[in-house]
């Protein structure tokens, strides 16, 4: 009896001992056919990871941002002397400067708004999810400065990219900073608002 003829014997009978069985085998992410082809050995992890799904554009239609309201004024103490991140000098036990928080993080406060961060496409800028982020409407945006963007009634907070091109015409873009995110490049529809500048993360560490 042939290969062929085992397998319908067994489908007929209802016995799956043999034959392939239908739903079985490995599962593929792609809902399309894949083909086998052979790649350099250096190029495997690349090549994988280029082939990783990579998380959606960030991009929301719904931020809540908060006004600063200065109310108070905190000095705190510190050392004229600066020291290395370890133990103080055991002789510097006196300070002759204070620093007051508010002066120091917030420098126009009728402009400056905080929005708390709920992507991780900014995270090797030091930006993590539930950090708050300092964002002042009066400073002028520049090359490298993160910022809050808005695209089409669309924010997202992304570093702004100018590049001038051999033409001699500007190239905006904004770079994600995290290798999985997408960076934006606009398209010739698309209408690009820097709402204000990042000044400043607000993060505990405790």
């Amino acid at each position: 009896m042939k290969l062929q003829d085992t397998t319908e014997f067994a489908s007929s009978t209802g016995h799956g001992h043999g034959g392939r069985r239908k739903n079985s085998g490995r599962k593929t992410q792609y809902q399309e056919k894949t083909v086998v082809m052979r790649v350099p050995e250096s190029k495997v992890s690349e090549i994988k990871a280029w082939l990783k799904p990579k998380p959606a554009d960030d991009r929301s239609q719904k931020i809540e941002l908060h006004p600063i309201q200065i109310q108070t004024r905190l000095d705190i103490p510190y050392p004229l002397e600066s020291v290395a991140a370890g133990f103080p000098s055991p002789a510097q036990d006196y300070t002759e400067d204070v620093i007051d928080l508010n002066q120091y993080l917030v420098h126009n406060p009728s402009s400056t708004f905080v929005l708390r961060v709920n992507s991780l496409s900014m995270k090797n800028a030091g930006i993590d999810i539930d950090d708050q982020i300092l964002i002042d409407r009066s400073l002028k945006p520049e090359h490298g400065d993160i910022v809050l963007a808005l695209i089409n009634n669309e924010f997202t907070v992304k570093r702004l990219m100018k590049e001038k091109q051999k033409n001699g015409e500007l190239k905006i873009w904004l770079k994600a900073e995290n290798p999985e995110y997408p960076d934006i490049y606009l398209r010739s529809e698309e209408q690009l608002t820097i709402w204000g500048v990042v000044t400043c993360i607000l993060k505990k560490l405790r």
